[in-house]
């Protein structure tokens, strides 16, 4: 299934729709990479400002450095940045869930996405699942709908973390071969250092590495990205 969207001279448009800046590349960089060497148009959506829930963040030069981090860590790979939506981190629980559906609903229209990448449903950050869900129902497939396909994606230490249990396991069902874009993965994640942990934490560069190594060998590949096939409209 690795080539289901990924054939030349057929310029697709790809929107990436995360929690907080990093999760992009953790989940789906590699296969970000190779969508926009395969001439693919890539935007990324950030919801959350993913340091506000820390203590210590007492003015916006946190959350102003990691949307900078952001828009290195995107340009790296070729993609575009299109919005922070700077919700707050971690307490996307306390905004209406209107609000968010109508952001992203906002954005589909705007950009016209065929295709969309997010968070997996059972992960255990809060704002990962409201991010799914908020992607779900705006992308809802309702006549006219632009969005043919919808895949979610894994992120370390929180899909692997969540409560063990059938509706929170990621059961991968697609496979996007990434040996040759691993390195530009792990090079745009250097850009968020501040968010790595060292070896062994679940969220470490090796950890990465690791994973994309483990997801590729199971699939015969030299590095992968695994992704659940949320929707695909033919």
């Amino acid at each position: 299934m690795a080539n289901h969207i990924m054939s030349l001279g057929n310029t697709k448009q790809i929107l990436v729709i995360a929690a907080h800046p990093d999760d992009e590349i953790l989940g789906c960089g590699g296969t970000i990479a190779r969508h926009v060497e395969n001439g693919d148009n890539v935007d990324i959506l950030f919801l959350a400002d993913g340091v506000t829930s820390r203590g210590g963040v007492q003015d916006n030069k946190d959350i102003i450095e990691r949307e900078a981090n952001g828009e290195k860590a995107c340009s790296i790979l070729g993609a575009n940045v299109i919005k922070f939506a700077k919700y707050p981190d971690n307490k996307m629980d306390t905004i209406p869930f209107l609000d968010v559906v109508n952001e992203i609903e906002m954005v589909i229209k705007q950009l016209k996405p065929v295709v969309i990448y997010t968070h997996h449903v059972g992960d255990l950050n809060i704002d990962h699942q409201i991010t799914h869900k908020a992607v779900m129902t705006a992308a809802r497939p309702q006549p006219g709908c632009v969005v043919r396909e919808i895949y979610s994606f894994e992120v370390l230490s929180s899909t692997e973390w969540s409560t063990p249990s059938p509706a929170s396991f990621f059961i991968p069902n697609r496979f996007v071969d990434i040996s040759m874009t691993l390195s530009k993965k792990l090079l745009a994640l250097k850009s968020y250092n501040c968010e790595m942990h060292e070896f062994p934490h679940s969220r470490s560069v090796e950890s990465v590495s690791i994973l994309a190594r483990h997801r590729g060998a199971a699939m015969g590949m030299d590095a992968a990205e695994a992704f659940k096939v949320e929707r695909i409209l033919d």
